[in-house]
């Protein structure tokens, strides 16, 4: 009789510290980039790349974004598997809405022979919210895709 309960003390005991260690953990402050939901003055972010039409995408997102925001807007197909899978917002660094809003995608790194740590993420379907990280989501910056999707 006295292993089985000593058996159970233990399960519970470890289980309540696992909810405790879970519970006590506050989640990190969100990270957005300064610009998150704000105009960027153009001192700020760089000049934005310019088309013909005067649509831009900024300047800090690299060449391989633009391919990897072209595939995006005609619905792929994505060179990874996980290309527009779900982004979890696990880090709550990206404003909190109903799991499925976003997504993920990969940006190319050149010379690199996995996925790297380059993503752009959308919110919406189609998408109207747009984020870049090339810190594997510790930081995000929000852009704008013009209409034309910044063809140049």
């Amino acid at each position: 009789m006295r292993k089985p309960l000593l058996l159970l003390t233990a399960v519970v005991v470890l289980v309540a510290g696992l909810w405790a260690m879970r519970t006590l953990q506050q989640p990190p402050h969100p990270q957005f980039a300064p610009a998150l939901g704000q105009a960027v003055a153009p001192e700020r972010a760089g000049e934005p790349r310019r088309s013909g039409a005067g649509d831009a995408l900024p300047v800090f997102l690299p060449p391989e974004a633009h391919d990897t925001i072209a595939l995006i807007l005609r619905g792929g197909p994505f060179p990874h598997r996980q290309d527009g899978s779900v982004f979890g917002n696990r880090e709550r660094r990206l404003p909190q809405r109903p799991r499925g809003y976003y997504r993920e995608y990969t940006v190319r790194t050149p010379d690199l022979g996995h996925r790297g740590a380059r993503r752009i993420v959308t919110g919406g379907d189609p998408p109207d919210v747009w984020y870049y990280t090339d810190d594997h989501y510790e930081t995000f910056r929000d852009f704008q895709v013009p209409a034309n999707g910044g063809a140049q």
